[in-house]
């Protein structure tokens, strides 16, 4: 057995990252206010974020032979996240997303997955070692279905907690249900799933026992950007709003990977669903007053610390009498 906390099977994406005042039109060309490089792919956030929070952390994907691949490497070692099991194409490079960056921190993403398309079963069952060994496996949708279906598969029937993403957002091969433990979509993701609408505040809850049922899970998490998230927790009957936290932001790309890759980090601890969320929602939080994505992930005590201060606030203000 590895003895991994969590192993994220995920993409690598860098990021080519350009702001602008508004998104262009069709046919438009539009002067950009901005623009810088990052590491990132869903993959590799949620890994950094994981082993930020104290998690021993493995990553399952596939780079190029390129120099894109060689800064994800170093990277992740400087995290201190295993890569023995990354495989180098010969041939395909690195992946690549083209996030937009609004004034407001709201993001649009284009991607192209490059050698992140290449990986298949036969690449899973090499790393069947740390997907049986590891406490939690985190998966997203930006890799091909069979090797995410694979992966869950190996570590749901080892015993592993496993988490899947919905993201990018789009029609769900229906047979990765089985192996899924907890679901994490955001709004937009949550909404495409079930044809409900997440800006109404009443079908939030109707939302998480929908897709719980349909895809019998233990939990479901939906996250709600600048309005926290909602947890649903079927082993404990347990339904619960959690509310967002007051930050700087400047750029939520990568957040809701900060969020995954704590809530990870903290279900592989042995915390129930509920504290792993309320933890998880700090770091995404935080996560959004960096610029970039696998670098905006949070450290542990700096997330506790934010977790601490809004709790403190908020009984403060409970306690305070009304003003005459």
């Amino acid at each position: 057995m590895s003895g991994y906390d969590v192993c994220v099977l995920g993409s690598f994406m860098k990021d080519l990252v350009a702001t602008a005042e508004r998104r262009p039109l069709p046919g438009e060309t539009l002067h950009g206010t901005g623009f810088a490089e990052f590491l990132g792919g869903k993959g590799v956030n949620q890994a950094i974020a994981a082993a930020r929070m104290g998690a021993r952390t493995a990553i399952v994907g596939t780079i190029g032979e390129d120099r894109y691949g060689e800064e994800f490497l170093d990277l992740l070692s400087t995290d201190g996240v295993d890569t023995g099991w990354v495989v180098r194409h010969p041939e395909l490079g690195t992946g690549v997303g083209l996030p937009l960056v609004l004034p407001d921190g709201s993001n649009s993403i284009i991607i192209v997955s490059r050698a992140n398309a290449a990986i298949t079963p036969d690449d899973i069952a090499a790393a069947g070692e740390v997907l049986t060994g590891s406490r939690v496996l985190s998966v997203q949708l930006e890799l091909p279905v069979e090797a995410s279906r694979a992966a869950l598969q190996l570590a749901s029937t080892a015993g592993a907690t496993t988490i899947l993403t919905p993201a990018p957002v789009g029609p769900v091969d229906a047979s990765l249900a089985r192996y899924v433990d907890i679901l994490v979509p955001n709004e937009v993701e949550a909404a495409a799933l079930t044809g409900l609408d997440c800006d109404d505040e009443s079908q939030v809850p109707v939302i998480a026992r929908k897709l719980a049922e349909e895809w019998d899970l233990r939990g479901c998490v939906v996250t709600l950007g600048s309005r926290g998230a909602f947890v649903l927790d079927r082993e404990r009957d347990l339904e619960l709003r959690v509310a967002p936290h007051r930050v700087a932001t400047v750029d939520t790309v990568g957040a809701g990977d900060a969020f995954c890759g704590s809530l990870a980090a903290s279900l592989a601890e042995g915390a129930a669903l509920a504290d792993a969320v309320r933890l998880a929602n700090a770091a995404g939080a935080l996560s959004t007053t960096v610029n970039g994505a696998a670098d905006s992930a949070p450290n542990r005590s700096d997330a506790q610390a934010l977790l601490d201060a809004t709790a403190a606030n908020a009984s403060s203000m409970a306690a305070a009498p009304p003003e005459a």
